[in-house]
């Protein structure tokens, strides 16, 4: 896929099994346009159908100062409602392609993850950012709300009060912030920001990769579930590893006191 071109994104293998989904508009603050909704949506939509060797995903963004403002404004300026919201159609397909990603996507934030920027973010796994990052669902403020899983994934993690605050208010939130409030998992120092997302992928991409699928199978839906019936649906996901390759060779592994080569079968 990495021989895959796009017009603005940019794809990277910098580790094996790793993929890295690059957004790549610095001039625009890596603003979300049509055209970046068509992209990012054919990316997400080829792993959905056939991830291939790729065992985890780092989506990130070019440049220190942004990783994504948000919508392109500019392109949105004069548009008319019909146009509107069939590049809104667009946009949430682009949302929905990034949650069903079968494989992890860590998200590493440069700078400004502004509106639509924050809800990308938001869609992902976790989240690692730089220490000078900041966050913001600033759409109350341009009279629209949140529409790309703002509303929907930061109660998720902030919980039903801090994110009404945050979401009514449209104030932007700091790096430290986001730790605090559970946004980001993890903050780095800019210059070791790639690097240490990179760490985490190749360590999750050196697990058995049906196992990392499944579990995140598990607590992808799981979630939406009444605990009983989610700990039989994490059962019936379990159940389907019994008979890998991978779990032989896990335990086998461990009893040669050897690192396991896991093949995804």
């Amino acid at each position: 896929m990495k021989d895959q071109t796009y017009e603005t994104l940019v794809l990277e293998e910098p580790a094996e099994h790793v993929l890295t989904v690059r957004i790549n508009r610095p001039q625009a603050r890596n603003a979300i346009s049509t055209q970046m909704g068509h992209d990012m949506l054919d990316v997400f939509s080829r792993l959905i159908r056939d991830s291939g060797d790729y065992r985890c995903v780092i989506l990130t963004a070019t440049g220190d100062k942004a990783f994504c403002a948000g919508a392109d404004l500019k392109e949105r300026h004069g548009m008319s409602n019909e146009t509107w919201l069939k590049q809104h159609a667009l946009f949430e397909r682009m949302t929905l392609s990034i949650l069903d990603c079968p494989i992890p996507v860590i998200c590493a934030v440069h700078g400004a993850a502004y509106a639509g920027g924050c809800e990308i973010a938001l869609t992902c796994d976790f989240i690692y950012a730089d220490t000078n990052a900041r966050f913001a669902l600033t759409e109350i403020t341009l009279g629209i709300m949140p529409g790309g899983g703002g509303t929907q994934f930061l109660p998720r993690a902030v919980g039903s009060r801090r994110a009404k605050e945050i979401i009514l208010t449209g104030k932007p939130f700091s790096a430290q912030d986001a730790l605090d409030w559970g946004v980001v998992n993890k903050l780095c120092a800019p210059d070791k920001l790639m690097e240490e997302t990179l760490a985490t992928a190749t360590t999750i991409a050196g697990n058995a990769p049906i196992s990392v699928r499944q579990a995140k199978r598990s607590m992808h839906f799981g979630a939406n579930m009444d605990l009983r019936s989610a700990l039989f649906f994490e059962i019936d996901v379990y159940n389907k590893m019994v008979s890998t390759e991978d779990r032989l060779e896990g335990i086998k592994a461990f009893n040669e006191k050897r690192k396991p080569n896991f093949k995804g079968k």
